[in-house]
């Protein structure tokens, strides 16, 4: 038994993962940052759950192609890219921020799945032509391109 909940766990996982604490141009999900992803999609922010709690936490924010290219040519942050996205318009485009997974989770496609199912879900709201990353691993980079393959549109990589 885990002597700390899934919830716990998946802080201390994105700490560790994306230091976005000591990272100003990281994004850091606070209260705030939450309630404007609801507002931009509400399925910006998904998870799946297991037993007592989140296992695997997705962050997708959908945004215009022109902040696309300006985080893609390192014009703007990720926290710029956050806070230039308007709330209420037509995205093109969706910056697969995030995934993380607990370790007793990983190999079994979950975020995957979980990002797929957003993304479906956006893409019948929006007219998404292009997905983007700012890869952290090599398993960041394979997810990407999975979704991409799997929903035939094509993602870059900012590097």
């Amino acid at each position: 038994m885990q002597s700390s909940s899934n919830f716990q766990r998946m802080i201390q996982l994105a700490d560790e993962v994306f230091a976005t604490r000591t990272d100003p141009d990281q994004l850091d999900v606070t209260e705030e940052v939450m309630e404007k992803l609801e507002m931009i999609h509400p399925h910006s922010l998904s998870s799946h759950i297991e037993g007592d709690g989140p296992v695997v936490w997705i962050l997708l924010i959908p945004t215009t192609n022109e902040i696309m290219q300006g985080f893609l040519k390192k014009e703007i942050s990720e926290k710029e890219l956050f806070n230039l996205t308007p709330v209420g318009q037509n995205y093109e485009a969706v910056y697969l921020c995030s995934a993380l997974v607990l370790p007793e989770f990983r190999k079994k496609g979950l975020a995957f799945k979980t990002a797929l199912n957003a993304l479906k879900i956006m893409m019948r709201d929006h007219r998404i032509k292009n997905l983007y990353a700012w890869p952290f691993s090599k398993e960041g980079i394979d997810l990407a391109k999975r979704i991409s393959l799997e929903l035939g549109i094509p993602v870059d990589f900012r590097v």
